[in-house]
């Protein structure tokens, strides 16, 4: 599918493992920027209530960009080191992604909730068909 989606992830940091997650995610959001062209939107905010809650913000051109970012070294170092300083990670998409891309999320053992495009939503299609 060559259509864009949205990605957000949550994330619960243990307590005390803040300062150390932020290295991680930093590493990580510098890494994705270099080696990533097909990540359009890489945003990583604080709640704003609650110290320990983290959102990653990702909208990517394609599902291929997704199984790319997947398949990222960095990414892949930042899933792992993750496992340790964190009490939760889930993941929910907005849009329409292919079935390469569900596969490649679930080898993760992340949990997700995949939000199809349908009837009731809608996409600029024209925007992205320039």
């Amino acid at each position: 599918m060559s259509n864009p989606f949205i990605l957000i992830a949550r994330i619960r940091v243990k307590e005390g493992k803040v300062e150390e997650y932020l290295k991680i995610a930093k590493e990580a959001d510098d890494a994705v920027n270099e080696s990533e062209p097909d990540m359009l939107i890489h945003t990583f905010d604080q709640d704003p209530t609650d110290p320990l809650e983290f959102t990653w913000s990702e909208v990517y051109r394609n599902s291929e960009a997704m199984v790319h970012h997947l398949n990222n070294p960095p990414v892949q170092a930042y899933v792992e080191k993750h496992q340790e300083i964190a009490d939760r990670f889930e993941i929910e998409i907005y849009g329409n992604i292919t079935e390469e891309t569900i596969r490649a999320i679930e080898d993760t053992n992340v949990p997700f909730k995949h939000f199809k495009t349908t009837e009731v939503g809608y996409i600029r299609e024209k925007i992205f068909n320039k």
